[in-house]
């Protein structure tokens, strides 16, 4: 193993606190989770109480008693070996190659439908893979530099989540509630909900992302718990604030993010020239909370890929790290290749295949949870292999508080894999469940591959070490 890259410490208090929100708060959710309907609320009070609280503790107390650089990567290899973290690394990067050109193609989207109604798809994708670029060049310039992406993208989403859950629900009071957003309302629709649980559970992740740079905070083990604390409870209260805005301004049926930012806002404030331009500046900040949610995911997730590489437990070029600036570079333009491709290929299956390509495409959610499964695995390891460890934040209530914390985390993290598949009292729908099987397992496939092979070249690298040796005592004894 190469001797382990030595980063200097940029991220203050501020930036790690921004930073986490940004990683949490993505404006698309409140899209996703406003068309669960009057549920929505119930539903996400449930998971603030019963996920995101618990597995911000368990993620601050990992991220303090192991500040080390990559985050999940090495708490899983703390907890396992080697081969567990190269596997959750594995899944944690391809995940976020995957994702990015949803991300992207949602941007072009909401671009065309806000500013250039007759873009066509093809004009929409050479916008996604610029994008996909942007995305790459903030990855590898310095992180003083690309910190600031993340830090303005946070308060860009409080204005654009006020101004959408302010202007919706006063648009209610003064029109009525199109939704009833009631607890009676909401009780009556929970088996709809049930659907859209993953969704609320998939925007309460991402806590974690910032240990990837541990070596690059200041004070980690003060800033850590502190940052994770206060972000996870502001997501949450912009969540619930935005969702009730939506949903008491636009019928549930009707949501989705194109109609929000390109219609909604039109409803609100179009009632004028001023109000017309003052939607457009809103849709504006909004598509760069999009950038700036994937600046900050590539961030973490490439970093993660660089550790990794620098352990010879994922290929060389993961490892390719500026020597100038300490970024990802590999990493970084090998996430930028596959988005970019991916984006290509769906422009040609857009026409009669598109839904075949979102159903291949949505087996990233599933490999998205599964690291988090084993990110809270390490952290019970972690406590009973390593009890004398210092933890400057700890889990109060001791270590039976602290494994039922991470035993329920990782219980609704599967239950909401398997919702992805299956909602009990719908019928199987034996098709979909075959293709985002075999996505997952493909992608699975690979990463194993990928273990077996970085495992070679780590014997190969240790019997290299071992012949300098003999060689070296076989020359002193001569």
């Amino acid at each position: 193993m190469s001797k382990p890259l030595s980063h200097k410490k940029t991220l203050t208090a501020l930036d790690v606190t921004l930073y986490a929100v940004s990683a949490v708060l993505l404006i698309d959710q409140i899209a996703m989770t406003a068309a669960v309907g009057p549920a929505a609320i119930f539903w996400w009070l449930v998971v603030i109480v019963l996920f995101l609280i618990p597995n911000t503790l368990v993620t601050a107390e990992l991220g303090t008693s192991y500040p080390e650089q990559g985050g999940i990567y090495a708490w899983v290899r703390d907890a396992f070996n080697t081969r567990w973290a190269a596997r959750i690394t594995w899944q944690y990067w391809i995940n976020i190659a995957l994702w990015m050109p949803a991300v992207y193609i949602m941007f072009s989207g909401i671009f065309a439908a806000l500013f250039f109604p007759e873009m066509g798809l093809w004009t929409q994708i050479c916008l996604g893979i610029t994008m996909c670029a942007l995305t790459t060049w903030a990855n590898c310039i310095r992180l003083s530099y690309s910190k600031w992406i993340p830090n303005i993208g946070t308060l860009t989403k409080f204005a654009v989540i006020l101004t959408l859950g302010g202007a919706g629900i006063a648009y209610g009071l003064e029109h009525g509630f199109v939704n009833d957003i009631g607890f009676g309302a909401a009780m009556d629709d929970l088996q709809a909900g049930l659907v859209y649980l993953p969704v609320v559970v998939y925007g309460c992740l991402g806590m974690e992302l910032i240990s990837a740079e541990s070596d690059e905070i200041i004070n980690p083990k003060r800033n850590i718990p502190r940052a994770m604390l206060a972000a996870g409870l502001c997501a949450a209260g912009f969540y619930i604030f935005g969702t009730a805005g939506v949903l008491a301004a636009v019928p549930a049926d009707d949501v989705d993010m194109v109609d929000i930012l390109a219609v909604t806002l039109q409803e609100l404030f179009g009632g004028s020239e001023l109000g017309s331009a003052f939607a457009l500046v809103i849709g504006g900040m909004a598509l760069f909370t999009l950038f700036s949610t994937m600046v900050t995911w590539t961030l973490g997730g490439n970093r993660a890929a660089a550790e990794a590489a620098d352990a010879k437990e994922m290929p060389e070029i993961f490892g390719w790290v500026s020597k100038e600036h300490k970024s990802p570079v590999g990493a970084a333009i090998l996430t930028g290749t596959i988005s970019s491709s991916i984006m290509v290929i769906y422009g040609f299956m857009a026409n009669n295949l598109e839904d075949l390509f979102w159903t291949l495409f949505s087996f990233s959610a599933i490999i998205f949870l599964l690291p988090y499964v084993a990110m809270h695995l390490a952290f019970i390891k972690l406590r009973i292999s390593d009890a004398d460890h210092p933890r400057p934040f700890k889990i109060p209530g001791g270590d039976l508080m602290g494994y039922a914390l991470s035993t329920l985390c990782i219980a609704i993290l599967g239950m909401s894999i398997l919702l992805f598949f299956w909602v009990p009292g719908e019928p199987l729908d034996v098709a979909f469940a075959l293709q985002v099987g075999a996505g997952v397992l493909i992608t699975l496939a690979i990463g194993e591959y990928l273990v077996y092979r970085g495992e070679k070249l780590r014997a190969a690298e240790a019997d290299r070490q071992q012949a300098r040796v003999a060689i070296k005592l076989g020359v002193a004894n001569g």
